[in-house]
């Protein structure tokens, strides 16, 4: 069974069209399939015709959001409702098109967890879209290890198991390939059409390059560290201690042999206190992360790790007997 979830937001010109030629697409499949929309919190008539439609057509569910709280939350609200054992998740505003579905679908099928769209021609500006999304991939690419030239696009295809490994928060939706990498999720790229927008206006521009930034230094430290902070704060609490260690001692000797260290030395002593103290900070918050990972899979009976399969015979031999 396929679940299509479609965050939307103010996408009333949008929404007919993309329906039409979404069951369309769909109904050729021959596959059974839902439709979730995520309404949020338009301020237009967006929920008003979705609520017209899910009179008509029972394959289709709406789901309205008290407020508006970003596309993040929009598709973690989907997939939770989603009941497909593959979930595609795009946008509303057409410039996904339905047709390249059954691409993404032959990836999952061939045995891959994540089929990632790839928008291989833009068509947005190249200021405030092109080039910021170029180094933002480089940047992710690098940072998660996950070959990948679009983490942008919200055109993907999953398989359900795998979503249930990935929580999300904040604006991570774009990064859910890196996530899954993290318990082993096998993924491929394939080539999407990227449309040119007919109505409306893009929710997205250059102002969100920085919070972009922010949340590839998140991912790439979650990937690395999540299961052992030590290893990253105790690296760079042992280097602060020893550095400002020797600083401080040869400060020490100097006093011994006479000197105004105040006097003479006065801002090496300053960074060299810095640095101890720093130091012992960073080893401390690595402690304290060991103790808070440990609480967090231990307290919700999650696991550090992911099967893929489980292979057995029906019946074996235990003790001599079946």
């Amino acid at each position: 069974m396929l679940s299509i979830v479609i965050p939307i937001h103010n996408e009333e010109p949008a929404i007919l069209p993309l329906y039409d030629r979404l069951t369309a697409v769909l109904e050729g499949l021959r596959r059974p399939y839902e439709i979730i929309f995520v309404d949020d919190a338009s301020t237009d008539r967006s929920f008003d015709l979705l609520a017209n439609l899910v009179e008509t057509d029972n394959r289709l569910k709406v789901l309205r959001l008290r407020r508006n709280f970003g596309q993040t939350a929009a598709l973690a609200a989907g997939f939770d409702e989603a009941a497909g054992d593959v979930i595609i998740s795009m946008d509303g505003d057409l410039q996904h098109d339905p047709a390249d579905i059954p691409r993404l679908l032959d990836k999952i099928d061939a045995g891959y967890d994540i089929a990632s769209g790839w928008r291989k021609n833009r068509v947005d500006n190249a200021v405030t879209r092109k080039i910021p999304s170029r180094i933002a991939n480089w940047m992710m690419k690098r940072a998660s290890g996950v070959e990948l030239h679009d983490f942008g696009t919200t055109f993907k295809a999953y398989r359900s198991e795998v979503l249930k490994d990935v929580n999300l928060y904040g604006e991570l939706h774009r990064f859910i390939p890196a996530l899954a990498s993290f318990y082993g999720a096998r993924i491929i790229e394939v080539p999407i059409r990227n449309v040119e927008r007919q109505n409306g206006a893009s929710h997205y521009g250059l102002s969100r390059t920085f919070r972009v930034f922010f949340d590839i230094l998140t991912i790439g430290f979650l990937l690395r560290y999540l299961t052992r902070p030590m290893h990253f704060f105790g690296k760079w609490g042992v280097f602060g201690v020893a550095a400002g260690s020797l600083i401080l001692l040869s400060m020490l000797f100097k006093k011994i042999a006479g000197h105004d260290i105040i006097a003479e030395h006065g801002p090496l002593l300053f960074a060299g206190g810095m640095l101890w103290f720093a130091g012992l900070m960073l080893f401390s918050t690595g402690l304290i992360g060991e103790v808070l990972m440990r609480t967090y899979f231990e307290s919700q009976g999650r696991r550090i790790y992911a099967v893929r399969e489980v292979r057995c015979q029906r019946e074996h031999v235990i003790d001599g007997a079946r």
